[in-house]
């Protein structure tokens, strides 16, 4: 188990990178304490493999350092950094059975073969794969090999981190709740250090105790599933995390607070100074839906909206409003009625945030 730290950290795949756009990873430093779990979330194209295979050894970064538990490890292979890393098809040796599939690691060691039996049947216990002991890898199905995959990383106790990679992408949906859960059991138990990465956002807020959200090739945000959701850092973030994700409006500043169409919303003086300072391109508000008030009748601060049009998901309402010229949604429990004629709504103060140039403005002076 380790800590791991990247220092300076960037890696392009050009030979001559001429600008940040040239980039997989712009330069960033990082830390993964030591035992902890941590999902790396973001879209398709972000940079989530390549800084993945950086720290696993798979890929020598253009920049920077990675450190494990202070000591550099850029020059080491993955062998020698002691990294177990799943992918997202299952990496299984089909010939072998399930016990040799498991025991492979430890007869590398030269363990004996009293405990290499000891060891393989707990964890096999711990992934329920007991009965499948004696079975060929070949007749296995998906998560079933997937779970061996898991296994293999798991009987070493040398281990410095295990690290997934989009591990539940060849999973039947049915079946992914039950690896999700089975692998936070798994952390609990042996307390490794673990980075999952993937592009689902629940599984990231299911698995993990921290989420660093990729976005452009630089982590935007890194927090608890809570933080990413009612304090978004980055509009990003408030757009990728959340079903639907945040409303998010470009808007004007003027004297008290900022404006879009006809509606002009008051900010605390700490953000109007922000604003007031200057040195910013675009300024946004945003409120995720759930946060959105919506009143019975008029009130007193309240904003008349248009109603567009409802979904009725069951569980819960997706309202499209209209207001100002821009369009919102807005989340109502399923017992709440849908006003008629025109939706009254307001924005909390607590729930609104300021960005400039994409970035929470904090109310801070």
């Amino acid at each position: 188990m380790a800590e791991i730290r990247l220092q300076h950290l960037a890696h392009s795949y050009s030979k001559n990178p001429q600008s940040e756009q040239d980039y997989a990873i712009r330069e960033l430093d990082h830390v993964w304490h030591q035992g902890g779990a941590y999902a790396l979330l973001g879209p398709s194209g972000c940079g989530k493999s390549t800084l993945l295979n950086i720290i696993s050894g798979l890929l020598s970064p253009s920049h920077g350092q990675v450190l494990f538990d202070g000591k550099e490890v850029n020059t080491l292979s993955p062998e020698q950094r002691n990294i177990a890393q799943v992918f997202q098809f299952p990496v299984v040796y089909d010939t072998m059975t399930v016990f040799d599939n498991l025991a492979f690691p430890l007869r590398n060691q030269g363990m004996a073969e009293p405990a290499i039996r000891t060891k393989v049947e707990e964890v096999a216990e711990v992934l329920d794969l007991q009965k499948l002991l004696s079975k060929k890898a070949s007749n296995l199905t998906a998560d079933e090999k997937q779970k061996v995959s898991m296994g293999r990383g798991l009987v070493r106790d040398d281990v410095s981190a295990i690290l997934f990679d989009e591990p539940l992408t060849v999973i039947d949906p049915h079946l992914k709740w039950k690896l999700r859960r089975k692998l936070k059991q798994i952390h609990e138990q042996f307390n490794i250090t673990m980075v999952y990465v993937t592009h689902d956002q629940l599984e990231a807020s299911t698995f993990a105790d921290k989420i660093a959200v990729m976005y452009g090739g630089q982590i935007v945000q890194f927090g608890t599933p809570r933080e990413l959701f009612e304090r978004p850092g980055h509009t990003f973030v408030g757009y990728f995390i959340g079903s639907p994700g945040m409303n998010l409006i470009e808007v004007s500043p003027v004297p008290g607070g900022v404006t879009f169409g006809d509606v002009q919303l008051p900010l605390a003086e700490p953000l109007l100074a922000r604003i007031e300072r200057g040195g910013w391109k675009h300024l946004k508000v945003g409120i995720r839906p759930e946060f959105v008030k919506v009143w019975d009748a008029p009130f007193e601060g309240s904003m008349a909206a248009e109603l567009l049009y409802l979904e009725d998901l069951g569980t819960y309402k997706v309202l499209t409003l209209g207001l100002g010229g821009k369009t919102l949604k807005v989340r109502l429990q399923e017992d709440r009625t849908v006003p008629a004629g025109p939706v009254h709504i307001s924005f909390p103060a607590q729930w609104l945030m300021l960005y400039v140039d994409d970035y929470l403005a904090e109310e801070q002076p």
